[in-house]
């Protein structure tokens, strides 16, 4: 074999997103890309706020002298210590600029902290439904996936957890609002997973982690609000990216920040340091970092977003499906009708000319998932076609 046979298998079995975008590419050659609605991708077609064009012209215009040189490994100074005072102002937690590391987007942010804690053999707990590059982003570094079902309205499943706990349990990795259910987990969520991860810690002698992952933080709906995980338990990692409270997904900028109440703070950040340079990152986009360390209190006007959230649920409820209200975020996880195969749905939605991903890519069958980071005319199709699609089921 040509290639290594754990990325083979890796690749096999990988992510249902790409093979629906694939697929998507097929029927919009076949049918023309106005009569396909493509709710596969979480990837934000509205532009990002105009703020983000004027800071551009005004780097353009006078831009630094060496700003396209290489910096330190864990980013220019001056944005950690924006990103440092916009956490802390935040939070409560007095973040400073060393416990700050600039990354290549949330998934080099994850990467790179999960290469400088882990040793081979190490758990990794990750809540099901969860991101589908978790796993492979575990397994990138010698670690070992641990996958625990949440509840039925997908909050955390606290005696799951408890259950999954190991001497070689490393971390919890933490989404909220999260990928694919919307759902933002309230504090009293946060507490009971605080608790469970300090006595794993006292039992194996060293810190067990969670590592929050909030690209979503400032996507929320109905008055929602999204409690901070450093503020119930110390031993927090937080992740995000610009990518969705910015609509910069392809820009590939974020950060990994480490509380400093942590017991080894400054031991993490050297180490999270060192791999964002051995894994080939070197440093984040330095034109990103003069960017973005001027727009941390900027967002994307959410109001798209709630129109066509509350288009879809009205259809999807209208035509019987079961679906947990999100509260965050751009994706809705209904329940596939009347137990049908996720992966058979998902076909029956393609022939109508629909992509959704099956909830098996997320680690739930029996659901699909839908996004709504989408046209209205997309929209609009896929409401047509989910009603379609729910009268053709066999009853």
């Amino acid at each position: 074999m040509s290639i290594s046979r754990a990325l083979a298998q890796a690749m096999e079995g990988s992510s249902w997103i790409r093979r629906m975008f694939e697929e998507g590419v097929r029927l919009k050659e076949r049918f023309g890309a106005e009569n396909v609605a493509d709710l596969s991708l979480g990837n934000p077609v509205i532009e990002p706020p105009p703020e983000v064009g004027v800071r551009l012209g005004e780097l353009a215009a006078s831009p630094p002298a060496g700003w396209h040189r290489y910096m330190p490994n864990a980013g220019f100074p001056s944005t950690r210590a924006a990103v440092a005072a916009h956490l802390a102002r935040h939070t409560g937690v007095a973040y400073g600029a060393e416990q700050v590391l600039m990354t290549v987007g949330a998934g080099g942010a994850l990467n790179v902290a999960l290469k400088g804690l882990l040793d081979p053999g190490d758990e990794v707990l990750c809540l099901a439904p969860y991101f589908v590059e978790y796993r492979f982003y575990v397994t990138n570094h010698g670690g070992v996936p641990v996958v625990v079902p949440c509840g039925p309205d997908f909050r955390p499943d606290l005696e799951r957890i408890e259950a999954a706990l190991t001497p070689r349990t490393r971390a919890l990795i933490l989404n909220a609002p999260n990928n694919p259910t919307g759902v933002v987990y309230p504090g009293e969520d946060l507490d009971g997973v605080a608790r469970l991860l300090e006595a794993a810690s006292r039992a194996q002698g060293r810190p067990v982690y969670l590592i929050s992952d909030e690209p979503y933080r400032a996507i929320v709906y109905d008055g929602a609000t999204v409690p901070w995980p450093v503020r119930h338990y110390p031993e927090t990692l937080h992740v995000t990216s610009f990518s969705k409270d910015l609509a910069l997904p392809g820009e590939r900028i974020g950060y990994l920040a480490v509380n400093p109440a942590s017991r080894d703070a400054a031991r993490l950040v050297g180490a999270f340091t060192f791999a964002n340079r051995i894994l080939g990152f070197v440093n984040a986009p330095a034109l990103q970092q003069r960017l973005v360390e001027r727009l941390l209190d900027v967002r994307v006007d959410l109001e798209g977003y709630a129109r066509r959230r509350a288009r879809l649920l009205a259809a999807l409820e209208q035509a019987g499906y079961e679906v947990v209200r999100p509260q965050g975020a751009f994706y809705l996880f209904p329940r596939v009708p009347g137990g049908e195969d996720d992966l058979d749905f998902v076909r029956r939605c393609l022939a109508e000319r629909l992509l959704v991903v099956p909830g098996t890519g997320f680690g739930t069958p029996g659901h699909f998932r839908l996004s709504y980071a989408v046209t209205d005319r997309d929209v609009d199709l896929a409401c047509e076609a989910l009603v379609r699609v729910a009268a053709a089921l066999p009853r």
